[in-house]
């Protein structure tokens, strides 16, 4: 059993490595990925099954089928799903206070792009060692993207890529426009939420996700480049709010 599991290990790392340098091959990160905390060994296992733990899991797997009831609910599960950082930047975007474009808001736009690649890298090190069953496959029940459930199933559930991808977007955001942070941190929580309503993802998946995109924030200040890049992030935001109060 340890044999089999040591192999879906290195197969599944093998998979998120291939995924991640493709990802790399148009965003540059500031930081590589091997220099981000090693989660696995920063943040406990997921619940063991049985445990009391794991009966939680289940009960907030049930919860989001509740919550799929709610059609307004639904859809934001589905628009919150799409895996597009664009995306992410969009809806975290509506809080944020303006637009924001590579065109209209080329520093914001990079500092957001970059600085969430490099983030979310930290997420491939603990769902490839884990390998976690989804909530779907582990019911054995369609996710609300059926379509997406049997490459979905091939990847590690704990942690949550989508909602370390909201939170560290949101935590960039923040920075750069502290008076927008309350809505922004609100809406990136309901992004890890959506995770449980979709089916894709464990409670215990998203709640160990947060603390993970704050390690991988935390390190992403070490790097000169990156403190250069938010500054002009920052310049350019208040400068642009200064002329739309002044028109």
């Amino acid at each position: 059993m340890k044999k089999v599991q040591i192999c879906s290990f290195i197969a599944g790392l093998a998979i998120l490595l291939q995924m991640s340098a493709a990802a790399q091959d148009a965003i540059v990160p500031y930081i590589p990925a091997d220099d981000l905390p090693d989660a696995v060994k920063c943040i406990p296992a997921p619940p063991a099954d049985p445990s009391t733990e794991f009966d939680y899991d289940r009960l907030r797997y049930l919860w989001g089928k509740e919550q799929r009831r709610n059609p307004e609910r639904l859809q934001m599960a589905i628009r919150d799903a799409v895996w597009n950082l664009d995306s992410t930047i969009v809806i975290l975007g509506e809080h944020f206070g303006m637009k924001i474009s590579a065109e209209q808001t080329p520093e914001i736009y990079e500092v957001l792009q970059r600085g969430v690649t490099t983030i979310e890298d930290i997420r491939y090190r603990p769902k490839a060692y884990y390998f976690r069953t989804r909530p779907f496959a582990y019911f054995q029940e369609p996710s609300i993207f059926p379509q997406d459930d049997e490459w979905l199933a091939k990847e590690g559930s704990y942690p949550s890529g989508h909602t370390i991808r909201a939170w560290a977007c949101a935590l960039l955001m923040a920075e750069i426009n502290p008076e927008a942070a309350e809505a922004i941190y609100a809406r990136a929580w309901a992004i890890g939420e959506s995770r449980v309503i979709s089916g894709c993802h464990w409670q215990s998946d998203v709640d160990a996700s947060r603390p993970v995109a704050s390690m991988g924030y935390a390190r992403l200040q070490t790097s000169a480049e990156f403190r250069l890049q938010m500054q002009d992030a920052r310049d350019e935001f208040c400068r642009l709010k200064f002329a739309k109060e002044n028109k």
